[in-house]
């Protein structure tokens, strides 16, 4: 078998030459891209658009390779030094150039400068980094953090610090959920908030940072987040927004109020007890939302904007996956901090529980909650995350109801509803209602395993539930599904 089966394509990590170009700019770009990010190959002797192997010539290979070498460690700042090899493929060999991710960023072509000369890997491309990509880059070679930067205003007065830690560790009680972590909470100082990054000392003064003026609304900082409801499942039909202001905390805390208005509420028995509770499961949301604030990029200015669809809640941050970071990984629990001080902070107030544990824990808490699988998608420069609300009952019936019977019986629906307006039910009857309203097709066999009664039982509340016109039988016995009546207003 040919080896050419482990060619699959140019991606993020790998390029391929037919040849080895006389202009090493030609992949002199890709090779400051791969050390700008995650390292990466670059494969001279295989065509990029078929993966057919054409081999590099046998006479002059370990030529080739020396001025390789020498090309790239003459033409990149910082110097880049590649791991050079050769591998024979249908007795052709080919020359494969490991470049490593670098430490010492940004890497550029010395001949283009730092800002024109600056590139970084997308998918299977290389593309010139702008202003923010480069900004991060010169923040990542310092191993610095935006959020810990000072802010040059002027000092902090003592009582501001006093005030904001005052807040933190009220809010850091409040969001406490038992009382062994509510005892765990201790006092923030000024000497606390220094170790973190909120705040800096420079030349005897204590300055505010980025993270400051987000955790007190200063400055300009923090962005907005915007949120909207649209009617269906993409843009077309806007419903409502709210843009939310505030320091990162309040705009986490609203941002979540927002949401949990718009989403619709159902209830789950334990017996014969009901329990409210929300289609989507609020411990997520709120993790997801700050997840959202406290891992994005602040050197973007753009909004975080929280959408929700008919079909899903979706979630969207400036700055794409951190280098190192995949969503394979994220979903395993690996976790890498892009604002230190900002996540040393939401860690004190609760906000976030153990690092990494956040994706796998939302995953397991929408599995429980029998919604379909999170889904997380790096955007090439934003990250997106939907959380999808369970819709496929209610789809299958707005196709039902394009039938005949479906017309019919809307019609016997309306007699019933002005015969009878608005009946109350019993309490056993709102727990088949419940149970159908979340599940339309739910079997009367199934009803009586999760509410543990008599089939018999079953049978009775659910004559009464149509006799009082709140569902409707649709279909036959077996495939067929309940629709539910809601009442009059």
């Amino acid at each position: 078998m040919s080896e050419m089966a482990m060619f699959f394509g140019e991606s993020r990590y790998i390029e391929y030459k037919r040849e080895v170009p006389k202009d090493s700019l030609k992949y002199m770009k890709s090779v400051v891209a791969f050390a700008n990010g995650d390292g990466g190959q670059i494969i001279f002797g295989v065509e990029d658009n078929t993966e057919k192997v054409i081999g590099v010539p046998a006479e002059t290979l370990f030529q080739t390779m020396d001025a390789l070498t020498n090309a790239v460690t003459d033409s990149c700042e910082p110097m880049i030094i590649p791991n050079i090899m050769v591998r024979e493929i249908d007795e052709k060999q080919i020359i494969i150039m490991e470049i490593m991710p670098g430490m010492e960023r940004p890497y550029f072509i010395k001949s283009k400068g730092m800002i024109n000369g600056t590139y970084i890997r997308t998918a299977g491309t290389t593309r010139p980094a702008d202003q923010v990509i480069l900004q991060e880059l010169i923040l990542e070679g310092r191993n610095k953090f935006f959020d810990q930067e000072p802010v040059w205003h002027g000092m902090v007065a003592d009582y501001e610090i006093d005030a904001l830690c005052r807040q933190l560790y009220e809010i850091a009680l409040k969001n406490a959920k038992t009382a062994e972590q509510r005892q765990a909470v201790k006092r923030v100082t000024k000497n606390t908030l220094l170790s973190w990054g909120v705040l800096a000392e420079r030349q005897h003064m204590v300055l505010p940072t980025n993270a400051y003026s987000m955790l007190t609304n200063t400055n300009g900082l923090p962005p907005l987040i915007q949120c909207a409801v649209f009617k269906t499942e993409n843009r077309a039909i806007f419903v409502d927004r709210r843009e939310i202001t505030g320091t990162v905390q309040e705009q986490i805390e609203k941002a979540l109020q927002y949401v949990l208005e718009k989403i619709n509420m159902g209830a789950r028995f334990h017996g014969i007890y009901r329990e409210d509770v929300y289609e989507l499961p609020p411990d997520s949301l709120r993790e997801l939302i700050a997840n959202a604030v406290v891992h994005r990029s602040y050197l973007e200015p753009a909004p975080i904007q929280i959408a929700l669809f008919a079909n899903r809640l979706e979630i969207t941050s400036p700055g794409g996956l951190m280098r190192g970071v995949t969503v394979a990984k994220m979903k395993e629990g690996f976790s890498k901090i892009r604002n230190r001080a900002l996540a040393s902070a939401f860690a004190y107030m609760n906000i976030i529980e153990q690092w990494g544990s956040g994706i796998p824990r939302i995953m397991h808490e929408c599995q429980e909650y029998g919604l379909p699988e999170l889904e997380i998608i790096d955007l090439d420069g934003d990250m997106r995350v939907n959380l999808y609300r369970c819709t496929k009952a209610k789809t299958d019936q707005k196709t039902d109801q394009k039938t005949d019977q479906k017309t019919d019986q809307k019609t016997d629906q309306k007699t019933d509803q002005k015969t009878e307006s608005n009946p109350i039910l019993t309490d056993n009857e709102a727990a088949i209602w419940q149970i159908l309203l979340q599940k339309p097709s739910c079997t009367q066999k199934e009803m009586a395993g999760i509410l543990r009664w008599k089939p018999g039982k079953i049978k009775y509340h659910i004559r009464n539930l149509q006799a009082k016109g709140r569902i409707i039988r649709v279909g036959s016995h077996r495939k067929g599904y309940w629709q539910l009546v809601q009442p009059e207003k």
